[in-house]
């Protein structure tokens, strides 16, 4: 079986552009066959991207970011953002550096990276649609890894579907930063955030 956050070279590539108006920018995305979301900007990232405030922060990091629809969206929306981008899906980080391209952004990188193993820097923000097909392990594993890449007073935050393991994760989080915030709810679906 394929699922997005494996990489499966062999399947057909069958690339398409979608669009996505994001705070006052339009945005374009190739996406393609293999990666997650593939016919729109899912629902659980567009209110993760409804949710956040970016005020003073000046780095971020999207952890499993697939085409790169949160992090391009962010990176349009704030300019002197400098964001990472990384995911263990290789079709789904060429469609990211391709929509990198398209959208003329500088200062933006996306690499292959299983959680946070490859990741280098501190962060002012990191954001996560997580894998939750991947199980609560790798959920888990974000939310804790995450800890040591974030900058003192840096967030993390994540969207989580309550069916698929919101008030698990909200406590761990509690039990990693000390306090989370559901910052939205709707449809099921949690912003959870947590401060270092």
């Amino acid at each position: 079986m394929n699922h997005y956050y494996t990489d499966n070279v062999d399947l057909i590539s069958q690339k398409k552009q979608i669009e996505f108006y994001y705070r006052n920018h339009s945005i374009s995305f190739i996406t393609d066959h293999g990666v997650f979301s593939k016919d729109r900007v899912d629902y659980g990232s567009h209110v993760l991207l409804e949710a956040i405030e970016i005020n003073d922060e000046k780095s971020l990091l999207d952890i499993g970011c697939g085409y790169g629809a949160m992090g391009i969206s962010l990176k349009k929306a704030y300019p002197s953002l400098y964001v990472e981008m990384i995911d263990i899906n290789n079709r789904a980080l060429s469609l990211a550096q391709e929509n990198i391209r398209l959208n003329h952004l500088n200062n933006i990188i996306s690499y292959n990276s299983y959680c946070l193993e490859e990741v280098k820097n501190s962060f002012d923000i990191i954001i996560s649609n997580p894998p939750i097909r991947a199980g609560k392990q790798v959920v888990g594993k974000i939310i804790k890894d995450s800890y040591d890449h974030l900058n003192n007073q840096g967030k993390l935050v994540i969207v989580i579907q309550k069916k698929q393991g919101a008030p698990s994760a909200k406590r761990l989080m509690e039990e990693t930063y000390g306090f989370c915030e559901i910052l939205k709810r709707d449809k099921g679906y949690y912003i959870l955030c947590s401060q270092r």
